[in-house]
C-alpha cells in the first residue's frame, strides 16, 4: 500500500498539558441500565470435537474437503460427523466456529469468554526441559527462540517461554510484548544433570533402565565386573547391581516427573484461553521407566488434557543430528566384549520415545535427528495455521472416564496424509476424592476472591477491563511516571435501585510488580456509578474509568487489575507489561506513545502549521471507529545538542503497522525546539483513520537524533472497529 503522509497533521505542544492531565485524572461517567442478555442458544449438545489436519505428499495442507469425505471411528466404531468446518487459527472467527461446535454459542454470536479483539493471533508456548538439555543444546535452543521473537513473531501473537526448573520465574507468562520474551530468554542458564553413582564400573542411566528390564547381556557385565573389582560372591554381586540400577533410575524418575509436571500444569492452565495453542517442547529427550516412576500415565493425563483444551505438542530434539549418545566427558565402563555397545545403539530412540508420543498424541510432529531446528519451527507454525473441525456425539452408555481412541480417515484420497489426535478421556480422570473434596467450597470473602482474580495466570474475561499503561518523565520528581488507567463498561456490570436510583457498585484492586514478582505500589477502591436513565444502549461507551500514577525507576514491570461487581459477585481481571528505559544512561529514549480520541467538535487543522489546538479525550479501550481522527503525543529524551547552537536535532517518523506490514509510513520531519524544554522534546500529531479497514494495528514512532547519529523507537497499539 502507498505511503499515506497526508493523514499526519501536527498538533501543538499547547495540547500537551491537557492531554497529560485527562491521562491522569479519569472519572466515572453516567450510565444507563442494561438491558437483558439474549438467551444462549444451543447450536449442539454435548458435543466432542477434535481438530484434523491434511497434508499432500509435498507437505501442504489439503483445501476444499468435505464433510462426506471424512470418516471418523472411535474406539473402531463409525461415528456420525455432526459438525464439520474448516478454521483458519488465530483469527477472531476461530474461537467462534470452536463455540459453535461446542454447543456454547449465544444467539448474538458473541465468545462465551467476553470480548475477544480484532485479528486475535496464535497462542504459543515454548517449554524447555532445561532439567536435560546439554550446554550446545540449550545454545541451539536459544538461537532457535530468537529467531522466532525477532522474525516470526506476527503483531498479535502471544508467546510464553517456560521451564521445567522454573528458573525463569515472574516472566514465565503468555504476552505480546517481545522486552519480556527476551528477559525470560536471557534468564535460562545450563543446569547440569547430575544423575549418576560413583560405583565402579560406571553405570549409565540407560544401562541401569537395561538391567531393570532384565536384559541378560548388561546384567551379565556388571555382576562380572562387580565380583572381580569386589571378590564378593555372586549373589552378593547380583544384589549390589539390582540396587545400584534402582537407585539411579529413582534419581532419573524423579527429575523425568519434574519435567513432565510441569508441562502437564502448562496444558491443563491453557483451558481458559480460546482457540487452538501451540506447544514446543525442547528437550534433549529423557527415558521412560514404568517400573520406577508413574511418567507413562502423566503422559497420557497429558494427551488427554491436550484433546480438551485444544493443545498440539511439538517435540523438538535440541540435540539435532547426533550418531551416537556416547559423550568423553561422561566416565562410562571398558566392555572389549562388546555387550554394552550392542545393547546402547537403541538408547537415542527410547530417549526419544516420550517426545514422540507427546507429539503424535496430541496431533503433532517430532523434530528429530535434525540441525534445522527453526525451519521444524517454521514448519510446524505454518502447517498449523489451517485446520479442520469434526464434532461428534460421545456415547454415554459406555462407562465415563474411559479412554476413546480416534481414527480419521479420507474415504477416497489414499494418497493424502491425516494427522490427528490419537485419542482423549470422556470424562476428566480425576480421583474421585479429589473432586468430592472440592465440591463444597468453603465461603469466600471479596477481599479473597479479588486477590485470586488478580493472581490468575490468564486475565479472566468474566468483567472485561480495558488497561492503558503508559509513562513519561517527570520534570518535578526527576523520575518517570507510569500511569495506570483503565475501564470497565457499564453493559459488564448489574444495576439496582438504592435510594431511587439505578445503581452498581465495583471493588478494584490493583498491584505492580516488578521483573521479579515482587509487589509495590498498590490500590484498592470501591467505585459506585449511578444510571442516568431507563435503559442503556448496548455498545455505548459508559463505564467506570480509574487512573492511579506512580513513580518508578527504569526496569520492566507488570501491572494487573481486579474488580468484582458487588451485586452478581462476577470478577475480572487484566494485566499489562510496561518497560521504563533508564535516562540515566544518557542515550536517546522515547515516552509511552499516548493515544487519544480528537474532538469531532473543533476542526482538524489540515495545513500542518503546528498551530491545531482543542481538546483531546484519552481513549483508554484505544479503539475507534472508522473515518474518526486519532490523536497522539510523546516526548523524546537525551537529545544530543549541537555544538554550533547548543539546540538539537531531531527528526521523527511514523508508521501505521498491520500484520506486522506498514501501511502507512511519513516522512522524516523536524521536532520543533522553540518554547519547548530541551531535555524532554514533545511531539503531537492527528492521525486521520478514514478508509483504513476494520483490525488491530501498531502506531510506531521513531526519534532519529541527527547529532548523535542514533535512533529510538517505540510502538502502541490500537484498533479500528
Amino acid at each position: 500500500m502507498p505511503a499515506r503522509t497526508s493523514l499526519i497533521k501536527i498538533a501543538s505542544p499547547r495540547i500537551l498539558v491537557c492531554f497529560l492531565i485527562l491521562s491522569l485524572n479519569i472519572q466515572g461517567q453516567t450510565v444507563q441500565r442494561p438491558q437483558d442478555q439474549s438467551e444462549v442458544v444451543r447450536v449442539f449438545t454435548d458435543l466432542i470435537q477434535t481438530d484434523v489436519m491434511v497434508f499432500d505428499k509435498q507437505g501442504r495442507f489439503v483445501d476444499d474437503l468435505r464433510r462426506e469425505d471424512f470418516e471418523l471411528r472411535i474406539d473402531g466404531k463409525v461415528k456420525p460427523i455432526e459438525f464439520f468446518e474448516r478454521i483458519s487459527g488465530g483469527t477472531t472467527n476461530e474461537e467462534t466456529q470452536l463455540s459453535a461446535a461446542r454447543g456454547n454459542l449465544s444467539a448474538n454470536k458473541t465468545s462465551p469468554l467476553g470480548a475477544v479483539p480484532l485479528d486475535r493471533g496464535r497462542t504459543i508456548f515454548f517449554y524447555l526441559d532445561d532439567l536435560h538439555l546439554a550446554p550446545g543444546s540449550l545454545a541451539a535452543t536459544r538461537k532457535v527462540m530468537t529467531s522466532f521473537i525477532e522474525n516470526e513473531m506476527n503483531q498479535n501473537d502471544q508467546a510464553s517461554i517456560a521451564s521445567a526448573s522454573g528458573q525463569i520465574g515472574f516472566l514465565q507468562q503468555l504476552t505480546d510484548q517481545k522486552a519480556v520474551l527476551r528477559a525470560a530468554l536471557a534468564r535460562v542458564k545450563y543446569r547440569p544433570y547430575s544423575v549418576r553413582d560413583f560405583d565402579r564400573p560406571a553405570m549409565t542411566e540407560y544401562q541401569a533402565l537395561l538391567i531393570e528390564n532384565n536384559n541378560i547381556e548388561v546384567f551379565e557385565y556388571f555382576v562380572e565386573q562387580v565380583i572381580i573389582d569386589n571378590r564378593i560372591s555372586r549373589q552378593a554381586a547380583e544384589n549390589t547391581v539390582r540396587s545400584r540400577a534402582t537407585n539411579l533410575l529413582q534419581q532419573a524418575s524423579e527429575v523425568t516427573r519434574n519435567t513432565l509436571f510441569g508441562l502437564n500444569e502448562l496444558v491443563k492452565s491453557s483451558s481458559k484461553l480460546p482457540g487452538r495453542k501451540l506447544v514446543f517442547f525442547f528437550s534433549d529427550g529423557f527415558l521412560l521407566d514404568r517400573r520406577n516412576s508413574d511418567s507413562t500415565t502423566t503422559i497420557r493425563k497429558i494427551t488427554s488434557d491436550a484433546a480438551r483444551n485444544g493443545v498440539i505438542i511439538y517435540s523438538l530434539d535440541a540435540r539435532g543430528l547426533v550418531a551416537t549418545l556416547s559423550d568423553i566427558s561422561v566416565q562410562s565402563s571398558f566392555d572389549v566384549s562388546g555387550r554394552l555397545d550392542r545393547a546402547g545403539q537403541g538408547e537415542l530412540v527410547a530417549t526419544q520415545d516420550a517426545m514422540n508420543a507427546l507429539a503424535r498424541d496430541t496431533g503433532g510432529r517430532p523434530v528429530f535427528n535434525s540441525n534445522a531446528l527453526g525451519i521444524g519451527l517454521s514448519r510446524a507454525l505454518q502447517e498449523t495455521s489451517i485446520y479442520y473441525l469434526l464434532a461428534w456425539k460421545p456415547n454415554r452408555e459406555a462407562p465415563e472416564g474411559k479412554f476413546r481412541r480416534i481414527e480419521v480417515k479420507l474415504l477416497e484420497k489414499p494418497d493424502l496424509t491425516v494427522r490427528v489426535r490419537r485419542g482423549f478421556y470422556d470424562q476428566d480422570p480425576a480421583p474421585a476424592e479429589s473432586k468430592a473434596k472440592n465440591s463444597k467450597p468453603g465461603a469466600k470473602t471479596p477481599e479473597v476472591l479479588l486477590r485470586e482474580a488478580i493472581r490468575t495466570a490468564y486475565p479472566d474475561r468474566t468483567i472485561p477491563i480495558a488497561l492503558n499503561l503508559n509513562y513519561v518523565h517527570s520534570p518535578q520528581d526527576k523520575r518517570m511516571m507510569l500511569s495506570t488507567t483503565f475501564k470497565i463498561p457499564a453493559e459488564s456490570l448489574d444495576f439496582s435501585p438504592e435510594e431511587g436510583k439505578q445503581k452498581a457498585s465495583v471493588q478494584l484492586l490493583g498491584l505492580l510488580f516488578n521483573d521479579q514478582g515482587q509487589s509495590g505500589a498498590r490500590f484498592s477502591e470501591r467505585l459506585t456509578m449511578t444510571a442516568a436513565g431507563e435503559t442503556l444502549v448496548k455498545g455505548s461507551d459508559a463505564g467506570i474509568s480509574y487512573a492511579f500514577p506512580v513513580t518508578v525507576g527504569p526496569g520492566l514491570y507488570q501491572v494487573r487489575v481486579a474488580a468484582r461487581d458487588e451485586k452478581s459477585g462476577r470478577t475480572g481481571s487484566a494485566q499489562g507489561w510496561i518497560e521504563i528505559p533508564d535516562l540515566s544512561k544518557g542515550k536517546l529514549a522515547i515516552s509511552s506513545v499516548i493515544i487519544g480520541r480528537h474532538s469531532q467538535s473543533l476542526p482538524t487543522d489540515t495545513q500542518g502549521n503546528g498551530q491545531l489546538a482543542g481538546q483531546v479525550d484519552l481513549n483508554i479501550e484505544r479503539r475507534y471507529e472508522r473515518n474518526s481522527v486519532l490523536r497522539f503525543v510523546f516526548f523524546v529524551y537525551n537529545a544530543a545538542r549541537a555544538t554550533s547552537d547548543s539546540q538539537p536535532d531531531v527528526a521523527t517518523q511514523i508508521q501505521l503497522l498491520r500484520d506486522n506490514q506498514p501501511v502507512l509510513t511519513t516522512a522524516l520531519k523536524k521536532i520543533g525546539t522553540v518554547g519547548v524544554d530541551l531535555d524532554r522534546l514533545p511531539y503531537a500529531a492527528d492521525l486521520s483513520l478514514a478508509d483504513l479497514p476494520a483490525g488491530q494495528y501498531v502506531l510506531q514512532v521513531t526519534a532519529v537524533d541527527r547529532v548523535s547519529k542514533t535512533s529510538a523507537s517505540q510502538q502502541n497499539r490500537f484498533s479500528i472497529q
